[in-house]
């Protein structure tokens, strides 16, 4: 648990840097692949923690081996709003990387990456990549304190 938990953490340092650096210098659609990338990374790795806290807890028979099949058992585990939310979104995240997109306004402040899923259009740019943030920041540490503050 810790362990997927530290990686977490990792993750998270590499996707502050990635937005507050790179992207605020580069402003290309491939920074926000690389940012959804280290997401959907970080969240794998808070889903694994709450897993491994599942089995420990005897809750769970065995790890699940598929990341989707991962998302849905924390899903019905843990009848929480906040995972509920971003399990979510974190399962966005997983079908955006697989999409078509297009690029627009590249090089400059509103760079943005369209794509349609699910017969909605999804728009990432810096603000919206930067509220994503927020929120996987903010479900890393309710893990921490749902694991170790019981």
């Amino acid at each position: 648990m810790k362990e997927s938990l530290d990686q977490a953490k990792e993750e998270l340092k590499r996707v502050d840097h990635l937005i507050y650096v790179s992207l605020k210098y580069t402003r290309t659609v491939d920074v926000l692949l690389s940012i959804v990338d280290r997401m959907i990374n970080a969240y794998e790795f808070g889903i694994d923690a709450l897993l491994k806290k599942a089995l420990e807890d005897k809750e769970i028979g065995e790890l699940p081996d598929r990341a989707p099949l991962k998302a849905e058992v924390v899903k019905k585990l843990y009848n929480d709003p906040v995972i509920k939310e971003n399990i979510v979104t974190y399962l966005l995240f997983r079908k955006l990387k697989n999409v078509e997109y297009e690029k627009s306004e590249e090089f400059r402040r509103h760079v943005t990456m369209t794509s349609e899923i699910d017969g909605k259009t999804i728009k990432l740019d810096i603000d919206s990549i930067s509220d994503y943030y927020k929120q996987i920041q903010n479900f890393i540490k309710y893990i921490d304190e749902l694991i170790y503050n019981e």
